[in-house]
């Protein structure tokens, strides 16, 4: 992994072989980044991406293991107890051109991940909302 700021925003390259959400939280913790907008292009050879059910308040995850171009990812990075929280989704296309998507559980880089973050001012932190069971923005 590499990474370069300009201006408010971090160009990070992640490798082939590499965790985009481990690589993502160690930039985030490294440059002290609780705050952002995420962008980001390139191509996964595994990825585990879910649907959330309201109901069970569990994600059903779909487990992809094939090269797939990633062709939006996208999220959010906000603070929970201190540290950075990463929320991410993601619409991969599959080598029959079909589309997968959802909430990012895990994805492995496959060539490269080309991503941007742009950090913001303040702050946004997150609780616990045990009424949809996930971790909501407070303000």
């Amino acid at each position: 992994m590499q990474y370069k700021q300009s201006g408010n925003t971090w160009m990070i390259r992640i490798d082939l072989g590499e965790d985009i959400v481990q690589s993502l939280k160690k930039v985030c913790e490294d440059k002290h980044i609780l705050l952002g907008r995420v962008e980001a292009i390139g191509a996964a050879d595994h990825a585990v991406i879910g649907v959330y059910d309201l109901v069970k308040k569990e994600y059903y995850p779909e487990q992809i293991d094939e090269f797939m171009e990633i062709i939006s990812l996208n999220g959010s990075i906000t603070a929970m107890d201190g540290k950075p929280y990463i929320h991410l989704h993601a619409a991969l296309a599959d080598q029959d051109h079909g589309i997968h998507g959802g909430h990012v559980l895990e994805m492995r880089v496959g060539a490269t991940c080309e991503m941007f973050v742009t950090v913001l001012d303040g702050e946004v932190t997150r609780r616990r909302d045990e009424n949809l069971g996930i971790n909501l923005w407070t303000f």
